[in-house]
Formats: structure tokens, sequence, C-alpha cells
């Protein structure tokens, strides 16, 4: 998984792209009208989304945070509404391939974005997931520091954060009358979180202050403990109320009003809703039946597999005892965080190895692995990629989490590097990135299938690489493409179908090797964010599919890397429009 944010760069395109990139016939006026409309839009996405503007190089927008109060999305609604009507003027027939894609990327990304106000999903202020402390850290380790400038502009966005907060806040109340509010034991979750971050000392060493340590050798000692000392001023005059305030908010008013029942489908239109959800995050037509009935379908392929890899192991015992040596031999678990961190860091490098062998265009910026913060690991997830950005000077980072050792099987290590560093998302989202032909409202658009379904995808490939060495981290691998699974099964029986948490958890701890702790942090995450669950399967199926078309049209004429290059080099697709573009890759390697 990654944590979603805007970010740009530039790269010269091989000519691996060139045959899905050629002009075709096309109208002129059609194309200035829609390059106008693309320029307006970027315009006003910078203006609305300062984080992801800030990542895409704009130093300015680095001091802001977004208006997320009712009436800023209202706005936002219609002036949305006066772009599709834009969009919608241009024929589709006077565009070439690319400018094709751009305009209908860009309805897609529109009519999601009015859809989702419609919904009034900020009511939904927070989730287990997504907290607001969590978010605060994570821009904090991802802010440049190139400059007095940068930390001024830290400086700057701290000072927002109270009022963002307080609006967020506001639209949980609205949550609260029209009754959209999260789970009592999510609530509850992010209220021991929101506690932990009130009780804490505030002190130099604190996330929101330690940025500063960063700055560069030309701000002088003296500057740079200014820096810091006001930084740690603002936080314990401003930020530690602020926290204050989101404690008492939940204690006397959100979890009065929480409920012990899951799924959206409680909520009044909430059917409605997740069938948009599902529509939006798989970027396909199926319908949360279709969806379920698939994972269910998934999960029996795969355990069958998981039965054969299991006795390649020489394990004589059942399938349940299995699950529960992988789960408790200590050969499986790091001795220390650092042993841990070791451990994926030698994982990355050895995947870095073969890369060429499978790419023929890799990105300029380079990643890490860095630890999970401390103080939001407890609920947070095994793995998560955090983008770079190349006009910041800001690498991309496999974060691990290194808490709970107990609890991060060994043999997961492999697939979970695979997804979250390369050639999963750090290799897919740094290319999208330096994709000059490509503009900023693609590279940066929610196309969680793509985007996940490709880290899914880099774990089945990790098969071909060579990176599994033995039957257990094998077993690893199956065991999270049946976590997938499960949550297809999970996720549409929770928000659709009227299930209960147990009948949901039942399907991981029955059929993966995935460790209590995290069955319980990722149902969590599944019950207070309905949807986004979905798209990885579905995602990679279709990734599959495609390429399963190339090899056996293309034959011996298939190349791994040019197919790669065909997939990656257009930035995120829907589904069906990367079924599209690599219909027409394969036309074109047919006639070289």
């Amino acid at each position: 998984m990654w944590k979603a944010l805007s970010a740009a760069a530039l790269i010269v395109l091989t000519p691996l792209a060139a045959p899905l990139s050629a002009q075709g016939a096309q109208t002129p006026d059609a194309k200035a009208k829609l390059d106008a409309i693309v320029a307006d839009y970027q315009a006003w996405s910078d203006r609305e989304n300062p984080i992801g503007a800030g990542f895409n190089g704009d130093r300015d927008a680095l001091g802001k945070l977004p208006d997320v109060t009712l009436a800023a999305n209202q706005r936002r609604a219609r002036e949305l509404a006066v772009f599709e009507t834009r969009l919608k003027e241009i024929p589709q027939a006077g565009l070439s391939d690319n400018d094709g894609l751009n305009r209908a990327i860009l309805i897609r990304v529109v009519d999601d974005n009015i859809a989702s106000i419609r919904f009034d999903q900020n009511r939904f202020a927070f989730s287990s997931d997504d907290t607001w402390d969590g978010t605060l850290s994570w821009l904090a380790d991802s802010a440049p520091m190139a400059s007095k400038a940068d930390a001024e502009a830290w400086l700057k966005r701290l000072a927002a954060v109270p009022k963002y907060w307080a609006d967020s806040t506001d639209n949980a109340r609205r949550g609260i009358k029209t009754g959209w509010v999260q789970p009592r034991y999510i609530a509850e979750r992010v209220l021991g979180e929101a506690k932990a971050n009130v009780a804490k000392p505030i002190t130099e060493a604190d996330p929101l202050v330690r940025v500063f340590d960063k700055l560069p050798a030309s701000v002088t000692p003296a500057e740079k403990a200014a820096f810091k000392a006001r930084g740690l001023a603002l936080v314990k005059a401003q930020i530690v109320p602020a926290r204050q305030a989101f404690v008492t908010f939940l204690e006397k008013e959100y979890i009065p009003a929480s409920k012990p029942q899951i799924g959206v489908s409680r909520l009044k239109g909430g059917k409605e809703y997740y069938a948009w959800l599902a529509r939006h995050y798989t970027t396909t037509n199926m319908t949360p039946e279709e969806i379920h009935a698939l994972g269910v379908s998934e999960v029996a392929r795969i355990r069958a597999e998981m039965d054969t890899v299991m006795a390649q192991t020489g394990f004589k015992g059942t399938f349940p005892e299995f699950l529960a040596f992988l789960r408790s031999d200590k050969r499986f678990v790091a001795e220390s965080r650092q042993d841990l961190m070791e451990k994926a860091s030698e994982i990355a490098k050895r995947i870095d190895d073969r890369l060429p062998a499978f790419f023929a265009t890799l990105p300029r910026l380079p990643y890490g692995v860095r630890e999970v913060p401390r103080e939001i690991e407890d609920n947070y997830t095994t793995g998560r990629y955090f983008p770079g950005s190349p006009q910041l000077g800001v690498a991309g980072g496999y974060m691990v989490n290194t808490g709970k050792l107990d609890q991060r099987g060994l043999y997961e290590l492999p697939a979970l590097t695979l997804h979250e560093a390369v050639p999963g998302h750090h290799l897919q989202i740094a290319l999208a990135q330096e994709l000059p032909e490509v503009p900023a409202f693609r590279r940066d658009a929610d196309m969680t299938a793509f985007v996940e379904g490709w880290g899914l995808y880099s774990e089945r490939l990790g098969v071909e690489m060579g990176i599994y060495r033995d039957p257990y981290e094998q077993f690893g691998r199956l065991s999270y493409e049946m976590w997938r699974a499960c949550r297809l099964v999970a996720d549409t029986g929770m928000h659709y179908l009227g299930w209960d948490l147990e009948k949901a958890r039942a399907c991981f701890t029955d059929n993966s090797a995935l460790s209590a702790h995290n069955i319980d942090a990722e149902l969590a995450r599944y019950v207070s964010w309905p949807g986004q669950a979905l798209a990885y399967k579905i995602g990679e199926r279709t990734l599959v599919k495609v390429r399963t078309k190339a090899e056996t049209e293309l034959g011996d004429k298939f190349d791994v890397r040019r197919f790669h290059d065909a997939v990656l080099l257009a930035g995120p697709l829907p589904m069906d429009l990367l079924e599209a573009r690599i219909d027409r890759w394969i036309a074109a390697e047919k006639a070289r």
C-alpha cells in the first residue's frame, strides 16, 4: 500500500513507448481547447490541493493545508461541473491517442470528484489508518529542508493545523447529525492513539520539531536552533491544545454517537455509496455481488496452491497446524528492530539487482528503507510506501513496521518488499513522476486498481525474478495473495452483505498466515475505509490478463521489458483504458 500524494518529475521516454504515443490525425481546434482545459484544471487542482502541489515542486504550497470545509467542497462541485461541461464539448474523435487519454481520464477524475462531494465523504473525517496525527507525521517525514525558506514554510504549515483539524471536526459533527459515523470500535482505537499523542512529552525530538535537523550546513547552528525553538513553541502552544480538543470531541460527542454495528450499508444511502466506491476503486463496472463471488473463487484457487507449497516444506500436519507453526516458530521472527530493517534492506538490494532484466526503463529517483514512525506503529500496517519528490529532493520511502516483532513473519518479507518498494510502488510511482508527456493530473490520479494491482502483480513477478528462496517464502507470497482475495470477500461482506466483524475475520484467520495483530489492524482499516481493499485483486487480475494475452498473441516476439514499458509509461490508467492500450501495443509489436 502507498501513502497517496502528488508528485512529478522529468525523464526522457525511451523509444519503446513511441508506438503508443504517436500522433495520429487530430483536429487542431480540439487539441487547443483540450490543452486549455488541462492547464486550467491543473492550476485549479494545485490551488485546491496544496499538499499535492507542494510535492509537485510548488514551494509556496509547502506552507499551506487544504480547505476541507463544506462550503469549499460545495464551491468545488460547481467549478468541477464547469470542467465537465467543457470536456464533453470536445469530440474524442478529433484527438490523438495521448490527448484522447487526457480527455478520457480527466472526465473520470472530474466525475469521481463530483460524486465524492455529492456523498459528502468528508463526514468520515478520520479512519483507523489515516489519523490526523499520522498524516501530520507523514508530512513532517516528507517535508523538504533545503533552505531557510523551507523551514519557514513548515512553521507556516504547522500554524495552519489547528484550523484544519477544527474544520475536520466540524465535518465529523455533520457526520454525527446525519448518522455517518465510524463504528464505535474504530472511534475507540483512534481515541487511544489521540490520547497517547496528548500524553507524550513535547521536546526537540518530536517528529514535528526534529524535521529541522534536515536543514543543510548553509544554515548556521544558531539559525537551526532558532527554528527548532520556534517549532517547539508552536507545537506546545497550538498543536497540543488542538490534540486535546480532538480527544475531548471523541470522548464527549463522537463515541456516544457511534454504534457497535459495522458496514456502510447501515447508513442512509449506504448501499448506493458502497456500489459507487466499488466502481471508483476498481475502475470497473463490477457490482459488489460480482466482486464478492470473485473473491470466493480466488480464495479456493489460492488455497489449493498453498496446500501444494505446504507439502513442499515437508510439514506433516494439517493446514491449520501449519499456520499455527508459521505464526509461532521463532525462526520466522527477527531478533530486533535493526535485524528486521537489515533483512528488508538486503531483500530490496537483491531485487534491485534483477530489475534491468525485466524493465527497460527505470526511474532516476532512489528510495530508502525506513522505519514506520514509532509513535504510530501500533495501529499501522506492516509496510507502506511514501512517494518521494525529485523536485524537492525527497527520495521514496519503503516503510517497515518494526513494532511487535513476533507479529512480523519473515516469510512474508520478500512479498512485502516487492510490493512496497521495487518493482512495486516505488518503481511504478517514481516512473509516473518522471513522464514529461503525461500531465500532472494523470500522474496524480487516484487509480487505485492500477497502483495497487501493480503492487500485487509485482509480488507475482518476484517468482520469475528468483526472489523467493524457499517454500516458506513462496507460502508467504501466497498468503499475501490470499490476504487480497479475502479482502474482496470481507469488504463486500461487511459493507454490503451485512456481515459482522468475526465472520469477516474468519477468511484471513483460516486461510492465511497473517498474524493476529496484522489481521486486526487490517480489518480496522477495511471497516473504516470501505471499498479501497477491492482494488488490489481486481487490478492484479487485469494485469495478468493483459500479459497473458500479449504472450499468447506475440509468442516469440513477446519481450517482458517492452511489455512493462507499455504498461507503465502512460502513468496509472483505469482498467478498460489499460486493456485498450495493451491491445494497441500488441498490434504495434506484431507490425515491427
